[in-house]
């Protein structure tokens, strides 16, 4: 059972607190919420659980506030925050959540270095699990095909907070272009663009090597390595085993797909 099925079911209470745990509590609205506070039986810092529940919440929250950053939020961006609770198969309740989370993000008082601030304490330096968070944001950014020098600024900000240097955002960039398609300066709404990237271009060979932290002048034994770490580090039970949502597994398996692919360019 998810962490969300053992919130509803009373299987434990409601425990996370700071701003993440006021605006998860306002998501939910009034009734789960007092009935949840009710069950007790809290939860340490780290638990998978309670890392699950900040990460659904810093989620959505945070890309809303991307969305706003360059002034306006873009039907596109709506979309792609509807794509992402569609791709986690979220129920009516989760969904609706997920809305007021994405809403309340784009808000003039969003208090986004709190809500950051206690996202990395709650994820406890798991690493994997603050990229791929980073990831799902820049994903949100570039959901108009472009990217906007505020929602870069925040983004790079965004990457800061977590303790991220900025080739680690460079090379998560690379990544949603490659999956989007936008390596060879081509945007097809999301869907998979792989005509061009098939034939091997420059700009998508460029983008796999980003994507796989290697170099032109790495060898295919050190490129083979880098695949076999990523794909261990990126590996969806990993992952929600360190913290990330159950529903959240098809996305992180999409996104070892795009590492493979990445490879097998090179590869070839």
């Amino acid at each position: 059972m998810s962490w969300w099925g053992k919130l509803v079911g009373g299987t434990f209470g409601f425990f996370l607190g700071g701003p993440l745990g006021a605006m998860f509590g306002m998501a939910l609205g009034h009734n789960i919420d007092t009935a949840a506070r009710t069950i007790g039986g809290k939860l340490s810092p780290g638990d998978q659980e309670r890392v699950q529940m900040a990460f659904f919440t810093a989620t959505f929250s945070v890309m809303g506030a991307v969305a706003k950053a360059d002034g306006k939020v873009s039907s596109d961006e709506i979309s792609l925050a509807e794509t992402v609770m569609d791709k986690m198969n979220l129920s009516p309740e989760m969904r609706q959540a997920a809305m007021r989370l994405f809403i309340k993000g784009k808000q003039d008082d969003f208090p986004l270095e709190e809500v950051m601030l206690q996202f990395r304490q709650e994820c406890h330096r798991r690493a994997n699990l603050m990229r791929m968070f980073i990831e799902l944001q820049v994903q949100a950014a570039y959901a108009d095909g472009d990217l906007h020098p505020a929602e870069e600024q925040l983004l790079l900000k965004l990457c800061q907070m977590l303790g991220f240097h900025e080739s680690v955002f460079r090379q998560i960039e690379a990544l949603v272009q490659f999956s989007m398609g936008l390596g060879d300066g081509q945007y097809d709404g999301g869907q998979q663009h792989s005509g061009n990237r098939a034939t091997g271009s420059v700009a998508s060979k460029a983008a796999a090597y980003a994507i796989l932290e290697v170099t032109p002048q790495h060898s295919q034994a050190d490129i083979k390595k880098a695949y076999r770490r990523l794909m261990s580090q990126h590996h969806p039970d990993k992952l929600v085993s360190k913290g990330l949502p159950e529903e959240m597994m098809k996305l992180a398996t999409e996104k070892t797909q795009k590492i493979r692919e990445a490879y097998d360019l090179l590869k070839a």
